[in-house]
């Protein structure tokens, strides 16, 4: 793909799935914040904001942007596991969508 066909959120959305991305972001985050071991506070009220987010009658921020404003704080736990693979659909979600 050359440079005229990537995807560029600041010209248009078309061809990001932004959605699709931030669900999978969440199931990468999910994977490490649901392990007891790997939990703390934050991460447990992070869970609660989520599930609200999953309910369009009582959110007030969508999953997109619960991690959009915490990109930072997934970033330090993704990288403190060693994560890889969580840290590029972070990039990449950051890249597009934040």
């Amino acid at each position: 793909m050359d440079a005229t066909n990537t995807p560029d959120r600041y010209v248009s959305f078309k061809g990001i799935d932004c959605e699709g991305n931030s669900r999978l972001v969440i199931e990468r985050l999910r994977m490490h914040i649901d392990d007891p071991a790997k939990t703390n506070a934050f991460w447990e009220r992070f869970k609660e904001k989520l599930a609200v987010a999953e309910n369009p009658l009582k959110r007030q921020a969508d999953g997109l942007c619960l991690l959009c404003a915490n990109v930072y704080y997934i970033a330090d736990l993704f990288e403190e596991h060693e994560d890889e693979k969580g840290l590029a659909m972070l990039r990449k979600l950051e890249d597009e969508c934040c």
